[in-house]
């Protein structure tokens, strides 16, 4: 889930005191989900928190997911991106959750 985030000129304090009682609860907006490009050799994933020096960590959330595991890695990070290299098939449903922190 997604954290609230107030805006940079937020006069409320309530507003900031939501915020951090939803990251102390473990919501975090570095969090997200995606499947593999069926057909490709690598998948390229949009995620504004990242940057160069980040650290990706893939958890699967299908079976054919965790099947593919073992040659599945994040060859690249970017900024606001990165990218995935896996294995070509067919599969539509290798679906992996995934954090970015850094």
């Amino acid at each position: 889930m997604s954290v609230f985030l107030p805006s940079t000129d937020e006069k409320d304090l309530s507003q900031y005191a939501l915020s951090l009682q939803q990251l102390a609860s473990g919501r975090s907006n570095a969090t997200g989900s995606v499947t593999l490009a069926a057909g490709a050799a690598s998948t390229v994933v949009s995620a504004i928190n990242c940057g160069p020096g980040s650290a990706v960590f893939l958890f699967p959330r299908t079976a054919n997911a965790a099947a593919a595991l073992s040659g599945t890695f994040v060859g690249t990070v970017s900024k606001q991106s990165f990218t995935i290299s896996h294995a070509n098939n067919a599969q539509t449903d290798r679906t992996f959750f995934y954090v970015c922190l850094g």
